[in-house]
């Protein structure tokens, strides 16, 4: 392999070994203009849009042994990576899809495991990660709360039976 490839290969998986996800997409309709809005959208996310050969990223898939791509990777190719919330990520991509027609998933992986474009947009439906962190705090609050009341049930009751009996002595 020439050096240049080699070099091509090993930026590529570097990106990828950085990142927990990969999303492949389309990019053949794309205009210079709405890539940069895609990349400034998928920056908020810390994530990044490249356009990669195919056999450079097939190459650059067996060396960090992911699975094989191979059915995903037929026309012009752009890798979406990086960031920590694949969840917002796939949001971009898909809503980007819907309003300009434009940048098609493909498929993609998730660690190990290969996606369905129907998988990413499944990921896409998920709640935010702050919407989930609300969630969990919320779930773990109401034991807590639930205890609090019943524990508090008894010293009320005491007193309401007191107060009843009081109001009935002064009647």
């Amino acid at each position: 392999m020439r050096p240049e490839k080699k070099y091509l290969v090993q930026e590529v998986s570097d990106r990828l070994k950085e990142s927990d996800y990969m999303f492949l997409t389309n990019y053949y309709r794309i205009t210079v203009s709405e890539t940069a809005e895609l990349r400034a959208k998928l920056a908020e996310q810390e994530a990044e849009f490249h356009v990669v050969k195919n056999t450079i990223l097939q190459q650059a898939a067996k060396s960090l042994d992911l699975p094989e791509l191979d059915e995903m990777l037929d026309g012009p190719i752009a890798v979406v990576s990086g960031g920590r919330n694949p969840s917002e990520v796939a949001k971009i991509l898909q809503k980007f899809h819907q309003d300009k027609e434009k940048v098609e998933i493909k498929g993609g992986a998730l660690g190990e495991r290969l996606l369905t474009p129907d998988e990413i947009d499944a990921l896409s439906k998920l709640p935010s990660l702050d919407s989930l962190r609300a969630q969990l705090i919320g779930l773990l609050n109401t034991p807590a709360q639930q205890l609090v009341g019943v524990m508090n049930a008894v010293p009320t009751s005491v007193v309401n039976v007191l107060k009843a009996y009081s109001d009935k002595e002064a009647a």
